[in-house]
């Protein structure tokens, strides 16, 4: 079993999770309805201004078509601007390295990683893209993508709560509380933070030191990293300024530190539920939604130390105790190592302090299963609890059906348009993932990325297409990212599965907008009950589960039986 210093840690991260997410959760409520807190109001003479400038209209409300435009157009174009960014950086200033511009393709995806939120890193940050290009492209495009996920699920959410409506709100105005009260805010505490802890925070170029032995001479990277890590950490991003990401000492050097980023990967998607109770007027619906992410993520970090701390076979037979620390930092050890891996896979952001590739096969398993789930369990900012919205429309359908009566959800009918776009939404992921798993699988280019073969080279491709589609952004590292083939099919990846999910669930809103809403009668079917938790629970692992089964069966699973069939006594 576990230790008692890992119950204790998995306890303490747990509790700050809940006792932070209530309050923040009811703070972002007022925000969005417009009832500023007294200590914010300063910010709202901003927020004017950034509407003077900008020419918009906060009384303007949108259409479900015109709200997904607003989207798309604003996401283009950061999309351009990223990429023009990237292949102009040696002309640009803030590069005192003088990098040169990365090429086509990788600039491509990069641009594409970055502003779908997944923030894929097929390049080492620190030899490759300048201080200009992190600061201007990177870290306001972690700001802009996590705010847009934030306002696709605030279109939902007045879908839901809304009476034969026709306006899910004005989507730029969405967009600048979210950044101005929201992100912004937390970013600067959190960096202030971790620059107290030692992460680093200037713009000087590297530093060439002198060696202790040899006269060997090191360079030291330098750069505005706090501010980076911060917003990657809140706001589900995870592209880390180093290529060792939050293993790096300089990204993360202490037990505190560490800490801090992981309490920053959950805290937004937890406080969100709580938002939601608020805003449709029934806390218990947000609460229900919570502990359903809970019963999976508790379970799900339990297994990884225990896979994690069993070790490689071979160590066992030769009596090395200690557990499986191979890629992992001493300074966070196993513990804090599967802690992060499993949050930052329930979530979509991506982040890792320790190697993934070097994790036993089950501890590869469990953060890839966690992804298969759809990022559902807690999920990005924004997006992981739109996503289980979806599956909840998806239960009360099947539960509708089990009592016989028209399913509804929050006084709102589910008609089949309305479950035509769920399950588009909902089978985007899976056919996206295995067709291009199965695509890299069967082309000789993509299997001369692995850096291994068999059911270990498996794993490897079905890690990263199911990073990339989930908007995710980890990788085995085995894998060569760079590959041609992974620049441009991961491209397309995140595209669909950002906007392909995003576009369908505005046109859901905009549905259930539309419709009277009812009062609750005798048998409709309570969602806030522990029953209905179990079964929207049933829901998400059987999707998960038979979706993925059968390659889970071929990688990480056979590879576990394979090794202790060799090494196990």
């Amino acid at each position: 079993m576990l230790s008692l210093n890992a119950w204790l840690q998995i306890g303490c991260y747990m509790a700050m999770i809940l006792c932070c997410a209530k309050p923040l959760g009811w703070y972002i409520a007022q925000i969005y309805q417009g009832q500023y807190p007294r200590y914010v109001r300063f910010l709202s003479g901003v927020e004017s201004l950034i509407y003077r400038l900008c020419r918009i209209d906060p009384q303007q409300e949108m259409t479900w078509q015109q709200y997904a435009f607003a989207m798309l157009l604003l996401n283009g174009c950061g999309l351009i601007a990223v990429y023009a960014v990237q292949r102009l950086q040696y002309y640009l200033p803030g590069n005192p390295q003088h990098l040169l511009a990365p090429n086509i393709g990788l600039a491509f995806n990069t641009a594409i990683s970055y502003v779908t939120n997944t923030n894929w890193q097929a390049y080492a940050g620190e030899s490759t893209l300048s201080y200009g290009t992190q600061m201007g492209a990177m870290t306001s495009q972690n700001f802009l993508s996590a705010a847009t996920g934030i306002a696709i699920l605030l279109a939902l959410i007045r879908g839901i709560n809304g009476h034969k409506g026709q306006y899910l709100g004005n989507y730029w105005v969405d967009m600048v509380r979210s950044v101005l009260y929201i992100l912004l805010p937390l970013a600067c505490v959190l960096a202030l933070a971790l620059v107290s802890q030692g992460v680093i925070q200037n713009l000087k170029p590297n530093q060439t030191v002198n060696g202790l032995q040899n006269m060997t001479q090191q360079v030291i990277p330098m750069g505005p990293v706090a501010s980076q890590v911060a917003i990657k950490q809140l706001g589900s991003n995870g592209g880390g300024f180093f290529n060792a990401n939050s293993a790096h000492p300089f990204e993360n050097p202490t037990p505190l530190s560490n800490f801090l980023e992981m309490l920053a990967i959950l805290l937004i998607p937890a406080a969100l539920t709580f938002t939601f109770g608020c805003m449709v007027a029934d806390r218990r619906q947000g609460r229900a939604l919570l502990m359903v992410m809970v019963i999976v993520f508790i379970p799900a970090v339990v297994g990884e130390i225990w896979f994690e701390q069993q070790g490689h076979p071979a160590y066992q037979s030769l009596g090395v105790s200690g557990g499986n620390l191979e890629g992992k930092e001493t300074r966070f050890g196993v513990v804090n190592s599967a802690l992060w891996t499993v949050a930052t896979t329930a979530t979509s952001n991506g982040s890792v302090n320790s190697m993934l590739d070097s994790y036993t096969p089950l501890g590869s398993l469990i953060p890839l299963w966690m992804m298969n789930l759809g990022e559902t369990v807690f999920g990005g900012v924004g997006t992981g609890l739109y996503g289980m919205l979806l599956l909840v429309v998806i239960t009360v359908f099947i539960g509708g059906l089990m009592i016989g009566r028209t399913p509804e959800y929050l006084g709102k009918k589910i008609a089949p348009f309305e479950m035509k776009m769920a399950a588009l939404a909902l089978l985007l992921m899976p056919v996206g993932v295995l067709l291009s798993t199965a695509a890299a699988a069967l082309l000789p280019g993509p299997q001369q990325a692995l850096g291994n073969p068999g059911a270990h080279g498996l794993t490897e491709m079905l890690y990263a297409m199911s990073s990339m589609m989930n908007n995710n952004g980890s990788a085995l590292a085995g894998l060569q990212a760079g590959h041609p083939f992974y620049l441009i099919v991961g491209g397309f990846l995140m595209l669909i599965g950002r906007y392909g999910v995003a576009i369908p669930i505005l046109a859901l809103s905009g549905s259930l907008l539309a419709k009277q809403k009812l009062p609750a009668g005798i048998g409709t079917l309570a969602t806030h009950t522990p029953l209905f938790m179990i079964l929207l629970l049933a829901v998400m692992l059987l999707l998960g589960a038979l979706a993925f089964l059968p390659v889970l069966a071929l990688g990480p699973i056979v590879e576990h039986l394979m090794q202790w069939g060799m090494y196990g006594s």
